[in-house]
């Protein structure tokens, strides 16, 4: 087994097919905070095949996405065409965009705040809010519940890629928000709740085969692991869609620069 550094550009396809975006819902969460309203120029970061970019520019926003791989940039631009959206999409990391100072009402860090330096991040953040913009911090986590498919897929991940070490979450982190009460960001607020999402076998493979545990491990390696879920999933849970536990947790910032 070879684990070669999480690439989830490499599974740009299945990310872009399989990989659940955030519901619906919670555009609606957020417009309660005045977040994603139209006309708001709203800067993705981290965007990766650009579900929440989508979302808002379908709301009427001015959406950039950021993104330091150009392969999820090109699904995401892929899937824009195909819901006749328009985004505009930058290769560049979080910590240092390029784009002007002031230029955006609201940043939004769909499922990727862990991956950045995040002190970086947060300044970077500042520089291009304009002033009284708003960061986003969003979350959309599966749930590991005793017995379910979460669980046994979490398990065989870790089999395969003892350096994994993202499993068994609850998808509420408060621990991100140190960082921001330092950064002297104030007014945050937070919310979640709890969905359901469903799967075919199939669809649930190529979700997994898009996470960062399997997308770090070499193409045989990947290949091994689609093969014993397959095998979990025809053993255990052979009834047809697989129901998978998710909860949605953003953190909403005050105002800031004002």
């Amino acid at each position: 087994m070879t684990v070669s550094g999480t690439n989830f550009g490499k599974a740009a396809a299945d990310y872009g097919a399989f990989r659940a975006g955030f519901p619906e819902s919670i555009f609606d969460r957020l417009a309660n905070f005045d977040v994603g309203l139209s006309g708001q120029v709203v800067v993705d970061l981290g965007t990766g095949t650009g579900t929440l970019a989508r979302g808002f520019a379908q709301r009427g926003c001015d959406v950039i996405g950021v993104d330091p791989d150009p392969r999820m940039i090109a699904q995401a631009k892929e899937l824009d065409r195909e819901s006749e959206v328009s985004v505009a999409y930058v290769q560049a990391a979080a910590e240092s965009t390029g784009l002007d100072s002031e230029l955006a009402n609201i940043i939004i860090a769909g499922q990727c705040w862990h991956w950045f330096d995040r002190s970086l991040a947060i300044k970077e953040a500042i520089r291009v809010l304009k002033p009284g913009g708003k960061l986003v911090i969003a979350h959309f986590d599966w749930l590991p519940l005793t017995g379910n498919v979460v669980e046994a897929t979490e398990k065989l991940i870790q089999q395969h890629n003892p350096a994994w070490h993202l499993g068994g979450g609850q998808g509420i982190y408060p621990q991100w928000l140190p960082g921001l009460n330092e950064a002297g960001i104030e007014g945050i607020k937070t919310f979640s709740y709890d969905l359901t999402v469903s799967y075919t076998p199939e669809a649930w493979r190529g979700r997994i085969r898009a996470s960062a545990g399997v997308a770090a491990l070499d193409e045989e390696s990947a290949q091994n692991f689609d093969r014993d879920l397959m095998n979990i999933i025809s053993e255990r849970y052979s009834s047809g869609e697989l129901t998978v536990p998710h909860r949605v947790f953003a953190i909403v910032t005050g105002p800031i620069g004002i």
